[in-house]
């Protein structure tokens, strides 16, 4: 267990991150923000892979590797090195969580698969993020986010009606759907061994995961499979960017009043008695369906988007204007909910991070507003353990 104070209802977890990139350190990162001692192991000269990446950097450090590890110590150790594994094991004693996300087999290979780890310690919990999980004909491929994201549905649903051609989502959805279902796992696990007061293993893989945070909306159609069943428009289907005269926005109706409401803020209050629209049932009809989109689309198009953004507000139609990304940091409610915080770092100069989302108010996160340089902390933690650095744990 951690020594380390901190604040956050993760205070005294310790959680060892073997993981790169984003699908593991999304998911530390949280834990971090909740007060858990995330201790990150990279390799000497390199590190992370993200660590090298030019792009939005600045003094050897760039934006996804701070956004993906706020709040770790880094600590490197030469994993090839036996040397360097002794002391991964000897860190590995102190930890309750061990997190990875290597190709299968790898943690094996060094000698810290979970079989062995849990063998000394029963309490420690492991979790291993795979692509494709740990078997079948694809589990040894090396995979990145789109590649997930075109297999499991993510890009096929992607389809603007009026330009019917799927595309990517473009940001690392399943790396970070991926982080958080293990950030949850775990929590899940450290509450069962509180109980219990076993650990366990577990297994994540990105393709199981984008198929589950797909799954409820993206897959409406094909999870009632009897014949009968009636069909219509899935959630995806009903959402639509909407173009005005000079800019869009989106409105989404999810109730008979919502929609009655975006008829009288298009200017067209008599279509609320027209019984084409003015039911569920109605609106399912794909003939009334195409027919009242392309009306929508006439008539917000012939409207100002400042003017057809407060008349929507005004009849209470849930909407928002397209925000171009520089933007975002002054949206009004982002502002009102004090989402983001700016401080200044040694090396990158001033940054700006969101606070975590959830606000504990018996337990208040401090999140630390801190990146680690490639074995920032190697002396640091290994002097906790009463290890002298080594060979095993410079860079060469």
């Amino acid at each position: 267990m951690s020594t380390r104070s901190g604040d956050g209802p993760l205070d005294g977890v310790r959680i060892i991150d073997f993981s790169q990139v984003a699908s593991g350190p999304v998911g530390s990162a949280m834990l971090a923000d909740q007060g858990a001692d995330v201790i990150k192991v990279e390799e000497p000269r390199i590190g992370d892979r993200s660590r090298p990446l030019a792009s939005f950097s600045k003094g050897g450090m760039n934006a996804l590797f701070v956004n993906c590890n706020r709040g770790k110590r880094s600590v490197c150790l030469d994993l090839d090195d036996e040397r360097g594994r002794e002391i991964a094991r000897a860190l590995i004693d102190t930890a309750d969580v061990v997190l990875s996300n290597f190709r299968p087999g790898v943690m094996k290979r060094l000698g810290l698969g979970h079989e062995e780890l849990r063998a000394t310690n029963r309490r420690l919990i492991t979790v291993e993020i795979s692509g494709y999980g740990l078997k079948g004909p694809m589990a040894d491929r090396p995979v990145f986010d789109p590649v997930i994201q075109a297999i499991t549905g993510h890009v096929a649903v992607q389809v603007n009606p009026q330009i019917p051609f799927p595309d990517l989502v473009r940001h690392a959805v399943v790396d970070k759907a991926t982080a958080c279902y293990a950030a949850q796992a775990i929590c899940a696990a450290l509450f069962r061994r509180e109980r219990s007061g076993e650990g366990q293993h577990i297994e994540l893989s990105m393709l199981d995961a984008s198929l589950n945070f797909l799954w409820t909306d993206g897959m409406m159609g094909h999870t009632l499979l009897d014949s009968d069943v009636k069909a219509g428009p899935t959630i995806a289907q009903t959402y639509s960017l909407t173009r005005c005269a000079d800019g869009e926005l989106v409105y989404f109706t999810g109730t008979l009043e919502q929609r009655l409401g975006l008829f009288r803020a298009a200017g067209h209050p008599e279509w609320c008695d027209d019984e084409r629209f003015n039911t569920h049932a109605s609106v399912a009809n794909a003939g009334n369906y195409a027919t009242l989109g392309a009306m929508l689309t006439a008539a917000f198009e012939a409207l100002r988007v400042a003017d057809a953004h407060q008349a929507l507000v005004d009849n209470d139609v849930p909407c928002g204007m397209v925000t171009d990304l520089a933007d975002v940091p002054s949206q009004v409610q982002v502002v009102a909910n004090e989402s983001l915080v700016e401080f200044d770092h040694a090396v990158v100069g001033r940054v700006r991070q969101p606070l975590p989302p959830a606000r504990f108010h018996g337990t208040p996160c401090a999140p630390r507003l801190t990146f680690p340089a490639l074995g920032e902390h190697t002396v640091e933690v290994l002097t906790e353990l009463g290890i002298e650095a080594g060979d095993a744990t410079e860079p060469s």
